[in-house]
């Protein structure tokens, strides 16, 4: 299974990689040259890169990704990481990353503080 990945670049200079198909050794190569050069080449942008169709493989080639996340987050923390599967998580722990520090939770931008506005009574009714 090959892996696919589109590059696009916003109006305000920032990455987002969407990866698609199998992350496995073969492609974690490409991929990490392509990530140093990204930020090498755009060194104040923030790279995200977009786990949603990308499919666990085998740890081969996860070894080499999480190695690169580390490393280049070590450097500047530009590399994000959005919409990633359980699986990868599991692997990113037994790999001592706290990914937790890389990943853009899905629900920071939701609608949770209008609702708070309106039921904030009612969480006091709750507290212990």
């Amino acid at each position: 299974m090959s892996m696919k990945a589109q590059v696009r670049t916003d109006a305000s200079g920032n990455i987002t990689i969407h990866m698609e198909g199998g992350l496995n050794y073969d492609s974690s190569a490409p991929l990490k040259n392509e990530l140093e050069e990204l930020c090498k080449t755009n060194p104040s942008s923030t790279i995200t890169i977009d786990m949603h169709n990308l499919d666990f493989v085998g740890s081969s080639g996860i070894g080499m990704f999480v190695d690169t996340i580390k490393a280049l987050n070590d450097r500047k923390d530009q590399i994000r990481l959005m919409n990633v599967k359980t699986e990868f998580l599991k692997v990113f722990k037994l790999y001592d990353y706290d990914a937790m520090t890389a990943l853009i939770m899905e629900f920071d931008n939701d609608d949770t503080d209008d609702l708070s506005q309106k039921f904030a009574a009612r969480a006091k009714t709750y507290q212990n």
